[in-house]
């Protein structure tokens, strides 16, 4: 028999998802998985028989639920359903479907839109940290429509500001989880960074690469596959997150110096396939550490000026403004805030099935 469970399917940032409440969902983790695996269509790597897009950044989902912490409207649990491995992952956050949480919330009636501007404060499982939402809510109705861009999403929509608040180590226990600035593994000199994603930073000339190369290129490189890989396995324990080998983190950032204006250029392996643009949490990471001196990419980089900086992290289809505000003591590394603005769209509502 086909199981019925009431979902809206929703585009956030340059991500796509289905979302859920939590409620509708096994309560049990296994039972839980089970489920998306089948909504999903999971293993298969055309998930032909099921709503994932036969991509790592299409097959992902939302859980969510109203919160009873003091000062947080919703929590929020992501999960990554692998496309072509019956794995559901817990290991790591995503900002970009971050940015559909709010208006899922609103739509859901979790949280009492107000007549302009609602403010969403969401407590994010993966990470124990929170993070804070701005959006449009004109007549108390999630406004969709708008004029705000982010590469690698076509059109125009209304902006969603999100500010990351005590971020940092949420996932590895601090900034630099080594305490380093630069570390050398596997012969390479890497930096070791989560300001809200666990990142691996390398400088694409110790890979022998320009740093621009295409998606296809990189992907089709079984050498360099080869070597991305060992190296993150090897970064895992160092970086406090244990054996990766079956975990999607850490993220591994290629870096170069900026092509068009940027901070930095970036290329990242998520961690098997190369991510289109790059991840929310792990463009947040990047300019955090390439504002520090010693830290891989920094000599790159193209540091804008003022404590409070705007950093365009360019990726394959665009860049991905990260404004950091850094503590007013230098010796402070931790940034104040980490804000994006992203933008999220509501596609289908409606009712997903899997087969029991």
């Amino acid at each position: 028999m086909q199981n019925a469970i009431p979902c809206l399917l929703m585009r956030g940032g340059t991500s796509k998802g289905t979302y859920f409440l939590a409620a509708d969902l096994p309560a049990d983790a296994a039972a839980r998985d089970h489920a998306l695996l089948g909504i999903m269509g999971s293993p298969d790597k055309r998930q032909i028989d099921g709503l994932g897009g036969a991509h790592p950044l299409t097959s992902k989902v939302a859980v969510i639920k109203k919160s009873t912490r003091p000062g947080v409207d919703v929590d929020y649990l992501f999960l990554q359903v692998f496309v072509d491995e019956a794995k559901v992952s817990s290991s790591q956050n995503c900002g970009n479907i971050l940015a559909g949480v709010g208006p899922f919330a609103i739509e859901k009636g979790l949280v009492q839109a107000n007549d302009g501007e609602t403010l969403v404060t969401v407590y994010m499982e993966n990470t124990d940290s929170i993070a804070k939402q701005r959006i449009l809510t004109p007549g108390g109705q999630v406004q969709y429509a708008g004029t705000a861009a982010i590469d690698g999403v076509p059109g125009t929509h209304a902006p969603i500001m999100i500010e990351f608040v005590d971020v940092a180590g949420s996932s590895c226990g601090a900034l630099f989880p080594t305490g380093n600035f630069v570390d050398v593994v596997n012969g390479l000199k890497v930096t070791l960074v989560d300001n809200g994603m666990p990142v691996v930073m390398i400088d694409a000339r110790d890979l022998g690469l320009a740093g621009d190369e295409s998606i296809a290129a990189l992907e089709g490189n079984a050498d360099l596959k080869k070597t991305i890989e060992a190296l993150r396995l090897a970064c895992g324990p160092l970086m406090n997150l244990g054996d990766v080998a079956d975990q999607t983190v850490p993220k591994m950032t290629i870096v170069s110096a900026p092509k068009n204006g940027g901070l930095l250029n970036t290329r990242s392996f998520i961690p098997h396939r190369v991510h289109d643009a790059v991840g929310v949490l792990a463009a947040a990471s990047v300019a955090t550490a390439a504002n520090i001196p010693g830290a891989v990419g920094h000599n790159l980089a193209n540091i804008p000026s003022g404590q409070r900086r705007m950093c365009e992290v360019e990726h394959p289809t665009g860049s991905m403004g990260v404004e950091v505000e850094l503590d007013a003591d230098p010796k402070v590394l931790v940034p104040k805030s980490t804000s994006i603005m992203r933008t999220a769209r509501l596609l289908m509502a409606g009712v997903a099935y899997y087969l029991g």
